[in-house]
């Protein structure tokens, strides 16, 4: 099975923030439907840690993954993220191996 998946862990003290350019990301990247983009996006808050929080980014391939990094308003998002955060974030990048739909 092909595929790439990105964790990001975050701490922040402004989830709505966050959640506000996460929106205006996926607006103008549905508007714009150019270039290599996620095929996936979960947000989550650790229940056990408040304010700490994950991204975790699905893409198709880690070429996909790679591209989308270098596009602008992928860019100018992690900066933006970046400025809401209490700390440094931590990436994780995976290659995917399996996927299992239960239930």
């Amino acid at each position: 099975m092909a595929g790439f998946v990105q964790i990001i862990e975050y701490r922040t003290s402004r989830p709505e923030e966050v959640r506000a350019i996460g929106e205006q990301f996926r607006k103008g990247r549905e508007a714009g439907d150019e270039g290599p983009a996620p095929t996936r996006m979960t947000a989550c808050a650790d229940r056990d840690n408040p304010g700490r929080y994950f991204h975790i980014v699905e893409f198709a391939s880690y070429e996909d993954a790679m591209a989308n990094s270098e596009r602008e308003d992928t860019g100018v998002f992690a900066a933006q993220l970046m400025e809401l955060c209490d700390g440094p974030a931590t990436f994780y990048n995976l290659d995917l191996l399996e996927t299992t739909e239960m239930g």
